[in-house]
């Protein structure tokens, strides 16, 4: 099993320092980790996604850069084709893409998009462009080809950011795999989903889905036993839409707090259900965390 480790790009505190983004992706290919992923809001302080991309292509030379997740509706998809496919030449074709629908209506309306297209079909059928315009094919009948060509032929991997049953049958018929989350840690419900979604890619005639999932964390070791109020103050800030009760409620059975070797006993949970990469979200910005779960993952492996 892999292990890839998220950006800080939702931390309240990630613009304090300079060069704390850089750190982090520098740190990421330089240790055991097979991917470094950040995902996409709108209406949040985290940095714009795809420009985010060229310089982490930049800072990077050896792990898969995976967006986790970019939501289509909120882009024109054949500008978002072409920007991808330039990351993925940026990257020499280390890009995978993850995609869903998004879970704020805010985020659609800072964007002036429609939130009724916050649907799976409709982001079925923007993957659907995309993969025409990395195709090479015209966009329409007085317009050439869009390039770059992507590096990947075809393009990058689609996996589709969706954890409902149905989502993830109709998603078997475009998507390459999941890109998965899991709040409550429970390997029953993830092992369900993945065995749902074997199911349902064998049935739509489609190769094995690439099957990933990740959750918060934080170390015991980094926060000075502080690790759960870690994770809680993380979810206030990211989880602004929700309301703080809510959030309250949730955040002491969601994500992983604890120490280093607990965290290397529940990826060995979740690498027996047969998932391809675990990838981790982190809830502070001290790049000493990838360090330390750096070697939590050099244990796993070996």
């Amino acid at each position: 099993m892999q292990v890839g480790m998220t950006l800080p790009v939702m931390e309240p505190d990630l613009w304090a320092e300079p060069g704390t983004l850089e750190a982090w992706a520098r740190a990421t290919d330089e240790g055991p980790f097979s991917s470094v992923c950040f995902g996409e809001r709108m209406a949040f302080d985290n940095p714009e996604t795809l420009t985010l991309l060229g310089a982490v292509a930049a800072w990077t030379s050896r792990v898969r850069i995976t967006t986790t997740v970019v939501v289509p509706q909120l882009h024109d998809p054949v500008l978002l084709a072409k920007s991808l496919a330039t990351g993925d030449r940026l990257s020499g074709g280390r890009l995978s893409v993850g995609l869903g629908v998004g879970g704020r209506v805010e985020d659609y309306l800072a964007v002036g998009a429609d939130p009724t297209t916050q649907r799976m079909r409709e982001l079925g059928d923007r993957a659907a462009v995309m993969r025409r315009v990395w195709g090479g094919e015209r966009v329409g009948d007085d317009v050439g080809p869009v390039g770059p060509p992507p590096v990947q032929e075809g393009g990058p991997e689609l996996l589709v950011g969706t954890m409902g049953p149905r989502t993830v049958r109709y998603a078997a018929g475009w998507a390459d795999g999941l890109a998965g989350v899991t709040l409550d840690l429970s390997t029953d419900a993830v092992g369900t989903l993945f065995d749902l979604a074997r199911a349902s890619w064998a049935e739509a005639g489609r190769p094995a889905p690439r099957l990933t999932t990740s959750f918060w964390f934080a170390l015991e070791e980094t926060t000075g036993g502080q690790a759960r109020a870690q994770v809680h103050r993380h979810l206030r800030h990211y989880m602004s839409w929700l309301p703080a009760s809510l959030v309250d409620a949730m955040a002491p059975t969601t994500g992983f707090a604890g120490t280093v070797p607990e965290l290397v006993a529940l990826l060995r949970r979740f690498e027996d259900l047969g998932t391809d990469e675990v990838q981790l979200i982190p809830t502070g910005s001290a790049v000493e965390q990838v360090r330390r779960v750096a070697d939590a993952v050099a244990k796993t492996s070996g």
